[in-house]
């Protein structure tokens, strides 16, 4: 099959002012009520980041709802407080045995959350997100996910975190491949080996220069990224992703970025936010014939955002 011209279909539309205008409701609303507007906040936030994000000149659409989100973060919030009751009631007895199995206790917890977190946020994530009225999904399966993450994360321990590249890459090229759009897939292809020398070489050539490589380091890690997604099609289409971002081009960002949150005291954290999203639209291109119009729709809903809202608390975000 042959790939035709790359072209750059993606693109961001939001204005730094508009967004600014969001958060700052966002952020006020979050405060007066002592934080429970926050799924509310979350909703709305996504929902702008969204419908300014195009494809083809066609925005996404993100469908869920703060109440949603808030049914989630209640659940979320409740496991949490069971976990920290059972660690606290044990640590209070002052036997030694409590206070061990206490501290087993809340690092398996947290350890077996992760697999549950990615798992469910994915499937909330993605039935909650279309394009053009098509839905995306989810299909991965929890136990797979599981072993992975039981498999490699020993690895990783075992080795002093030098399997965590595999591990990484494993995570990535399930987890992705598993994204429904329609009767449409995506599918990524990272290799653990080139990922640790890659970030190896990052890492040395960092030091050397003082820190300077590392917006090169940055580059390496966006294209390894991009290049390595591909989205197929039933007809036997494919999509490939290619990203054009230079080093320069991740030094200019970061530098203004920087300078415009910490100068501003964050009032400019909104303009950061809209020029990285400019930035990572344009910077990738799509190769490929596939016929967009010939997707249909496949996807269920998927209503419970528990695992999305556990992700915020444990800082776990979705990684495509």
């Amino acid at each position: 099959m042959e790939l035709l011209t790359p072209r750059k279909r993606l693109a961001f539309t939001g204005q730094g002012g508009d967004l600014f205008a969001v958060l700052i409701v966002n952020w006020l609303l979050t405060f007066i009520t002592l934080g429970l507007y926050y799924p509310w906040a979350k909703a709305r936030r996504l929902q702008y980041m969204y419908e300014h994000s195009e494809l083809d000149s066609h925005p996404f659409h993100f469908h869920g709802t703060g109440k949603e989100m808030f049914k989630g973060f209640i659940k979320a919030v409740g496991l949490f407080v069971v976990i920290y009751g059972v660690f606290f009631g044990l640590m209070m007895t002052q036997e030694v045995w409590a206070m061990v199995t206490g501290y087993l206790f809340f690092m398996a917890a947290f350890i077996g959350l992760i697999p549950l977190v990615i798992h469910g946020s994915y499937r909330y994530r993605m039935s909650r997100s279309s394009w053009r009225g098509i839905h995306f999904g989810y299909r991965g399966n929890l136990k797979e996910l599981y072993a992975i993450c039981i498999r490699d994360g020993l690895l990783t321990l075992i080795t002093v975190g030098i399997y965590g590249a595999w591990f990484q890459m494993n995570l990535r090229n399930y987890v992705i491949s598993n994204i429904r759009f329609g009767n449409s897939q995506f599918a990524y292809k990272g290799d653990g080996l080139d990922f640790f020398l890659m970030n190896l070489k990052g890492y040395i050539l960092s030091i050397f220069t003082l820190g300077i490589y590392s917006f090169w380091w940055q580059r390496d890690i966006f294209a390894y990224y991009i290049n390595n997604l591909s989205w197929n099609f039933s007809d036997g289409r494919r999509i490939q992703f290619k990203s054009t971002a230079t080093g320069g081009g991740f030094f200019e960002l970061i530098i203004v970025n920087f300078f415009l949150v910490v100068v501003t005291f964050g009032i400019g954290l909104a303009w950061a936010h809209v020029r990285m999203m400019k930035f990572v639209m344009e910077n990738i291109e799509m190769v490929g014939d596939a016929d967009l119009d010939a997707i249909v729709q496949t996807e269920l809903e998927h209503k419970s955002a528990t695992a999305d809202e556990l992700g915020d608390l444990l800082d776990v975000d979705i990684f495509l």
